[in-house]
Order: structure tokens, then C-alpha cells, then sequence
């Protein structure tokens, strides 16, 4: 196996999420769970750090790590949709199913309209989280 077979910087991951060169990316939710392979591949992808909460950038993509127990979800998707510009989507991580504070996608279901959004798809993100894309309804502004 070469040596860029394995290394992080693949984008793989990244590119399932519809990440794509020069966007800005910012993270809600980091703590030391969070998928660090992950979070690596879409710096290497965008060619820039991830904006953290307190940015003040406009954003194209938010990831948003979010477990059972963090608060109500409602709330952290309205604060997650601060800088993020038009046409731009909501990643919503999740712990999978059998993972420590998973979350049941009847509530991330219940939450979505509430905040202005709707699920459009879901993928496996990465090994523990889920992925669930969140964007807002078209014609909306």
C-alpha cells in the first residue's frame, strides 16, 4: 500500500459530503469525539482551516457534531444557520446507531422544519457519525 493510500489528507470523505475546493466550512459541536480524519480532509479539500463558532465568516457548508444531550437540537440548528450563505447546507453528524449518545432520526425529523430546514439526504460520514444533509427549502429566503 503507498503511503498516500492512507493518509489522512484523502479527501474521500470530505467529497461524499459535497464538499468542494475554496468553500468555507464551518464547525459547530468540536469536542474531542469528532471525527478527526474527517475534519482533516475537508481542510485539505477547501484549502482552509474550519471556521469555528464564534467566526464570523459566511459560510457555504456548516458541520455540525451533534449527540444526545447536547441541548436542544432546535436551538443549535437556528444558531448553526447564522453565517451561512444562500444555497449554502447544514451537514448534521450524529453518532451512529449503537454509539454512545446516538440520536434518533425522529427527532433530528421533528427538529428540521422547526429551524427552516428539511433533510434532502443521508449518508454514513465516517466511521462513528452519521450525516444527515439539512438545507432549506427552495424559494425560501
Amino acid at each position: 500500500m503507498s503511503a498516500t493510500a492512507d493518509r489522512p489528507a484523502d479527501t474521500d470523505l470530505a467529497r461524499r459530503l459535497g464538499i468542494t475546493a475554496g468553500q468555507v466550512v464551518q464547525e459547530f459541536g468540536w469536542d474531542d469525539d469528532v471525527d478527526e480524519d474527517l475534519r482533516s480532509q475537508v481542510e485539505a479539500l477547501t484549502g482552509s482551516p474550519l471556521e469555528d463558532e464564534d467566526s464570523i465568516e459566511v459560510a457555504d457548508v456548516v458541520l455540525l457534531w451533534f449527540r444526545d444531550g447536547d441541548g436542544d437540537l432546535v436551538d443549535v440548528l437556528m444558531d448553526s444557520l447564522t453565517n451561512l450563505g444562500d444555497g449554502g447546507v447544514v451537514w448534521l453528524l450524529t453518532p451512529k446507531l449503537g454509539r454512545p449518545d446516538h440520536v434518533e432520526p425522529g427527532d433530528i425529523e421533528e427538529a428540521a422544519p422547526t429551524a427552516g430546514l428539511h433533510g434532502t439526504s443521508s449518508t454514513s460520514a465516517c466511521p462513528d457519525w452519521s450525516g444527515t444533509r439539512l438545507a432549506s427549502p427552495k424559494g425560501r429566503k
